[in-house]
C-alpha cells in the first residue's frame, strides 16, 4: 500500500520555522496501529490523517507516543494540502473530528482555524508541576487538559527549563507557560512530555486556553501572539466566546510516499 505524505511547517512564513507537520490524506481509514507506527516513524510533534466524508473530512491526530483528541499546528497542514494539493474549492474546510466540528478558512495567504475555547479556571496550588517548571508563576490556570502559568514577562518565559521526567509524572497532557510580549501581546511556551513532546514548536490547541485569558486580561478580542520556541512561530488570535479563531501562514516542505 503506498500513502501519499506531505510535510509542512505551520504558523511561518519561512522554511525551517513554524511547527513541521506530517499530512497523510486517504482514501479510507487504515488500522490505529498502522496510524500509530507511521506517526512514531515520522517523529514530528503531530501526524494528521484524513479522509474525505460527504461534507468534509474526518481527521485524526499522532504524536509519535499516542493519539490526541486536538491539534492545531496539523490541523492548520491538514487544510493546506486539502486546498493547495488536492484542489479543493471554494474557501473553507470542515473537518470532524474527537473534538467536534472544525473549521479552516483560507484568506489569502493566512489560514484560521475556528476551535471550541477551553474553560479555564484559576487554581491556587500546583506545587509538583510548578517544582517541574521549575520557576513561581505569578498565577496558575487549568483548563480542559492543560495547566496555563503566567509570568511577569518574556524574559521570563525565554529562562524557562523544566524538569521534563518530573513534568511526564504530574500532568496529564501538557503545561503552557505565557506572559506579555515584547512585540506581541502575548508569548507562550508548550511542554507536553507526556504525551511524547517535551516541548512543542508552535502549538494551536494551546491557544484555545490562551485566547480567553489574554483576551479577558487585556479586554480585547484580537491579539497578535508568538509562541518563542526554538523555531519559534506567529498567530493571529481572535475570541468569539465559545470559539477561538488562530491564524496563520503555512510552507510546503515535503511531499512523497508511504510504503507498506
Amino acid at each position: 500500500m503506498k500513502i501519499p505524505i506531505f510535510q509542512v511547517d505551520s504558523f511561518t512564513s519561512r522554511r525551517f520555522k513554524g511547527n513541521p507537520a506530517a499530512v497523510c490524506p486517504l482514501g479510507k481509514w487504515i488500522g490505529t496501529p498502522m496510524m500509530q507506527k507511521i506517526a512514531a516513524e515520522n517523529n514530528l510533534a503531530e501526524t494528521a490523517f484524513f479522509v474525505r466524508e460527504t461534507n468534509g473530512f474526518h481527521i485524526r491526530w499522532f504524536t509519535p507516543k499516542t493519539e490526541v483528541d486536538l491539534c492545531g499546528h496539523a490541523t492548520l497542514a491538514a487544510a493546506a494540502v486539502a486546498f493547495e494539493k488536492l484542489d479543493i474549492k471554494g474557501n473553507e474546510i470542515v473537518f470532524n473530528s474527537k473534538s467536534g466540528l472544525l473549521k479552516v478558512r483560507k484568506e489569502e495567504n493566512l489560514y484560521v482555524l475556528d476551535f471550541p475555547s477551553d474553560t479555564i479556571e484559576e487554581v491556587t496550588e500546583e506545587k509538583e508541576i510548578v517544582e517541574a517548571i521549575g520557576r513561581k508563576p505569578e498565577e496558575i490556570w487549568k483548563g480542559r487538559e492543560d495547566h496555563l502559568l503566567i509570568y511577569g514577562s518574556e524574559v521570563d518565559i525565554l529562562a524557562i527549563k523544566p524538569d521534563f521526567r518530573k513534568l511526564t509524572e504530574c500532568t496529564k497532557r501538557g503545561v503552557i507557560v505565557s506572559a506579555p510580549g515584547n512585540n506581541k501581546d502575548f508569548v507562550s511556551r508548550f511542554f507536553a512530555p507526556a504525551a511524547g513532546i517535551d516541548e512543542d514548536y508552535v502549538t494551536g490547541s494551546a491557544h484555545t486556553t490562551l485566547i480567553p485569558y489574554w483576551s479577558k486580561r487585556l479586554n480585547k478580542t484580537e491579539l497578535s501572539a508568538m509562541q518563542i520556541s526554538s523555531r519559534e512561530g506567529s498567530l493571529n488570535c481572535k475570541y468569539l466566546g465559545d470559539r477561538v479563531e488562530i491564524g496563520g501562514e503555512v510552507v510546503f516542505y515535503l511531499e512523497g510516499l508511504v510504503e507498506f
